[in-house]
């Protein structure tokens, strides 16, 4: 596998799926859950993919298994920033709460989320169990860290908060966010995210360390101030975006 068509491959793919995904949530509301299904659709080709290809040791095996595992992840993404799998709680924070009170009021509005993600992966490693290609898996386990992580840090506080493309009816989730030069999490998760991308290129591992790079430039992101929903502009050209809603100090 060449290192310059697999930087092409999952450069293009995640940049036009996160793209789509996007378009298709700044879309009116009443369009939805037509999209919802159309995307459900395709996660039925998209498991057969893994099934088929996990069997399998080529190159073109480990290129459907990773692209099957990114259109199940846009299913997950899609389906929470259009608001049909977030969390019981629906609104902002209570004013003045910390410590483990916000916590788990900022657990409780996007529980739901995170646990259709963790069942995910435990069934994509289930499909591939004993199969020489586990790719489709592996892929979804590493962004399913990652933006975890990357909620942490948000929750705990970082300088740069980009929520230019949350959508209206999310606005709540805002209320979550800190504001805050840096929190305790951030030099281990950043360290390990960085340590991960450079075992996976030593173990010539080039799709999955092209996206645990990208990890690593979104975390980076965290810190800069530089607004990454400019990236996506395209993509939301009539955003009718809330900014009442301002992180905490």
């Amino acid at each position: 596998m060449t290192f310059a068509l697999a930087f092409f491959f999952v450069l293009c793919l995640w940049f036009f799926s996160t793209g789509a995904i996007l378009w298709l949530n700044r879309l009116d509301t009443s369009t939805h859950p037509a999209s919802l299904v159309l995307l459900s659709i395709l996660c039925g080709p998209a498991m057969c993919g893994i099934i088929v290809s996990a069997p399998e040791t080529g190159e073109a095996a480990a290129y459907l298994g990773f692209a099957s595992a990114l259109v199940i992840w846009g299913w997950h993404e899609a389906s929470f920033l259009m608001g049909f799998v977030t969390g019981p709680r629906r609104l902002p924070a209570t004013p003045g709460i910390s410590g483990w009170a916000r916590f788990s009021e900022a657990t409780s509005a996007v529980i739901h989320h995170e646990v259709a993600l963790a069942i995910t992966t435990v069934a994509l490693y289930a499909i591939v169990w004993n199969h020489p290609n586990q790719i489709a898996a592996h892929a979804f386990a590493l962004l399913f860290v990652m933006r975890l992580a990357s909620k942490f840090n948000i929750f705990l506080g970082v300088p740069n908060i980009d929520a230019d493309l949350m959508p209206g009816h999310l606005d709540h989730l805002k209320s979550y966010f800190r504001d805050a030069p840096m929190n305790w999490l951030f030099p281990f998760s950043f360290a390990a995210t960085v340590a991960l991308a450079v075992w996976l290129y030593g173990n010539a591992h080039p799709l999955l360390f092209i996206l645990a790079a990208i990890g690593v430039i979104e975390n980076t992101l965290l810190m800069l101030p530089l607004r990454d929903s400019k990236l996506w502009a395209k993509f939301t050209p009539n955003s009718q975006i809330s900014f009442e809603t301002r992180p905490e100090k």
